[in-house]
């Protein structure tokens, strides 16, 4: 009996080695890894748009989910992803405070050139604007990237994104990238840039998902790591 007790102990004593050096060999990896995969984002520019803001709330959920808080959320949460690996990261809005105008058409103007002033003077790589989307039908939902269509190196950016959001947020995504020339904010870009839309608000499902912290972090990791792969396949 007491020789099976020791045997026990001993196997256990093994075991417990085994999985301290499979858990030193996990870190070793994790760690490389990442480093590796900021690899390409380092020295890189990037603007975040969060859309809308202030005097335009821009869409609402049925719940009240306001799309231009989501918006600012989740680019926040992506800046974070970026600069942790390396990344510049130039904000066109970081608070949700009013324009100053005499009218909604004044401040419309007003905040659109102050942002095409700010993607224009950044110097950036890219540009990723972040929205969400809204529709008369209550079951159309899912993420969509959008590009502007004379731009073969926004088509990849987009593609990259929309592929890594199906990976690494919603597996049931079925939407393809899709290319615009009406965009103020596509056109008057001078790098690669793309409209990212989450999803839909008007879906009470996926708009309970968006005002969720877990998902807003997903959205964000995805949207992350279609930019790593678009910087790492300009690379090859």
């Amino acid at each position: 009996m007491e020789r099976l007790i020791k045997r026990n102990q001993l196997n256990m004593l093994v075991l417990g080695l085994v999985c301290m050096i499979s858990f030193c060999a996990y870190l070793k990896f994790a760690n490389g890894a990442l480093e590796t995969f900021g690899l390409s984002t380092a020295s890189k520019v990037i603007v975040i748009d969060a859309g809308h803001g202030g005097f335009d709330p821009g869409k609402a959920g049925p719940n009240g989910t306001k799309e231009d808080e989501i918006n600012l959320q989740i680019a926040f949460k992506l800046k974070d992803y970026l600069e942790q690996s390396g990344a510049t990261v130039i904000m066109t809005r970081t608070d949700d405070e009013k324009l100053q105008g005499e009218n909604g058409n004044t401040h419309k103007r007003r905040d659109m050139n102050y942002r095409k002033q700010v993607i224009q003077s950044s110097d950036a790589d890219i540009l990723v604007s972040i929205h969400q989307n809204a529709f008369s039908q209550p079951k159309v939902k899912g993420a969509q990237v959008f590009y502007y269509q004379d731009s073969e190196q926004a088509k990849l950016l987009a593609g990259c994104i929309q592929n890594s959001i199906k990976a690494y947020a919603d597996s049931e995504n079925t939407r393809k990238i899709k290319s615009s020339k009406d965009y103020y904010i596509l056109k008057i870009s001078q790098m690669p840039g793309v409209i990212v839309e989450c999803g839909f608000l008007t879906n009470p499902e996926e708009e309970a998902k968006l005002a969720s912290d877990k998902y807003q972090d997903q959205i964000a990791w995805a949207i992350y790591v279609g930019i790593i792969d678009y910087f790492g396949q300009l690379e090859k």
